[in-house]
């Protein structure tokens, strides 16, 4: 069952996928507006906190996501993990944290 949370947590990944899934690797390798990291970094840590929190709510033990050869993978990365946390039924708050970091990473880059 779709929740509230969950449709607008899709709704964000789908609007940073969007704004990102076209970028040439100069474009994620140039620095994102805060912190010391490239855009690719950003994504990628957002893809490895997303992948956390499904693992949380799977009961599960934390992987890390692997950090492919390819930047231009880092978008079906972050749709995928997305996918696995709305499917493992995760709670609204974890829901809620990664619709925000999702609106913050877009906001960031």
């Amino acid at each position: 069952m779709e929740t509230v949370v969950g449709v607008e947590l899709a709704r964000r990944v789908e609007l940073l996928v969007q704004q990102i899934s076209h970028w040439q690797q100069p474009r994620w390798s140039a620095a994102a507006s805060i912190g010391n990291v490239s855009r690719a970094d950003l994504v990628h840590r957002l893809v490895q906190d997303v992948a956390d929190l499904a693992a949380d709510a799977e009961g599960q033990p934390r992987r890390a996501v692997p950090r492919l050869d390819s930047d231009l993978a880092l978008p079906d990365q972050l749709r995928v993990v997305t996918a696995d946390l709305l499917a493992a039924g995760a709670g609204a708050e974890a829901l809620n944290w990664a619709a925000t970091e999702v609106a913050a990473t877009r906001t960031t880059l």
